[in-house]
């Protein structure tokens, strides 16, 4: 038992080590030799684990879409409408980008090219599907104007996100990020959400980046 703990933790090291160093420098500038160094283990160690680079970033983005299905089913058990449950994922997206690497290197990795194993999903194809489901949700519950192309906005508002976050990763420290991501849901309530409904959603914005900023 003790043995096999100190085999998760080694594992849990060397995913963390690497994560901060493709978040910082991407995957093909980080070398495994990087990794070793960085997570302080062998090279035996890190091969018992990872047969190569490119299963440590499947490993990477396995655990970030786990942390994204769990935050969505987290928010569907709160009693909240389908737009109100939109805007909570993607502020606790962006809470764990803010928390730690491998949720920021999950996003690097994903937008680098790097090869998703089936069954797992590419996060955006997953990020979709949520904002598919949560549009058609606001489309019926009457928070989202009715005659919206949800493919279309589900996609704007996936591409949003995302660049947003591409964006400060060079322009600036990455605590503005909650930031961004109000600013991204101001511009898009006052574009999606009829006028008599507006006052509650841009409400909810400052208050979610606030819960988010605390954090």
């Amino acid at each position: 038992m003790a043995r096999q703990l100190r085999a998760e933790q080694t594992r849990a090291t060397i995913i963390a080590a690497a994560a901060d160093l493709f978040d910082r420098y991407g995957y093909e500038s980080t070398s495994l030799s990087d990794i070793v160094e960085h997570a302080h283990v062998t090279k035996g160690a890190l091969y018992f684990h990872f047969a190569a680079k490119e299963d440590l970033a499947h490993a990477i983005m396995e655990i970030q879409s786990q942390a994204s299905r769990r935050l969505a089913r987290e928010v569907d058990e709160r009693d909240c409408s389908s737009l109100e449950a939109l805007m909570r994922i993607t502020f606790g997206i962006a809470r764990l980008a803010v928390e730690g690497p491998v949720a920021r290197a999950g996003l690097r990795l994903a937008t680098a090219g790097v090869g998703v194993r089936p069954p797992l999903p590419h996060p955006f194809t997953e990020w979709l599907e949520i904002a598919s489901r949560k549009l058609l949700g606001a489309v019926k519950e009457s928070d989202v104007h009715p005659d919206i192309d949800i493919d279309a906005v589900a996609h704007s508002l996936v591409s949003f996100f995302v660049g947003t976050r591409v964006m400060g990763r060079s322009l600036e420290p990455l605590v503005r990020l909650p930031r961004r991501v109000a600013e991204m849901w101001y511009v898009l309530v006052r574009g999606l959400v009829p006028v008599t409904r507006r006052p509650r959603y841009l409400s909810l914005v400052a208050q979610l980046e606030r819960e988010a900023r605390a954090v």
